[in-house]
């Protein structure tokens, strides 16, 4: 049985990414926060989509090799988007992380408003952490 909660082990230091922000900026953000991809969020902080390295690198193939643009984050993001709540089950989501799935999720609240993003690496040293201690 795992006793921590997900509001524990994701991360809360996450790229915050607009709709609206233009597709360079959003993947600087990315590389700074050393993310895999990231969540588009409203002003309220409320899911709107994801955007991942893929996209990204994708868009700067096309500004360097075809030197077309994509303006903004919302042209390219991922608008359907698989979250979990904050009260999820770590066992039933490390089990879903198994399958063909993403590897990386929003954390969300009942308004759907991200509080943070739980990943793999982050399950992974929780389940280690657990195990370590029987």
């Amino acid at each position: 049985m795992i006793s921590e909660s997900v509001l524990k082990c994701m991360n809360k230091d996450f790229a915050v990414i607009t709709p609206d922000m233009p597709v360079v900026e959003a993947t600087q953000l990315l590389i700074k926060k050393e993310a895999l991809g990231g969540p588009v969020v409203d002003s309220n902080g409320i899911l709107q989509g994801w955007i991942s390295e893929q996209e990204c690198l994708h868009v700067c193939i096309q500004v360097l090799y075809h030197n077309e643009r994509v303006s903004t984050v919302a042209k390219i993001m991922q608008p359907q988007v698989l979250s979990v709540p904050e009260d999820c089950d770590l066992l039933q989501l490390a089990s879903q992380m198994l399958a063909n799935k993403p590897k990386n999720y929003p954390v969300v609240d009942s308004k759907n408003k991200v509080l943070g993003i739980i990943t793999r690496r982050r399950l992974l040293a929780l389940l280690g952490s657990q195990i370590s201690k029987k």
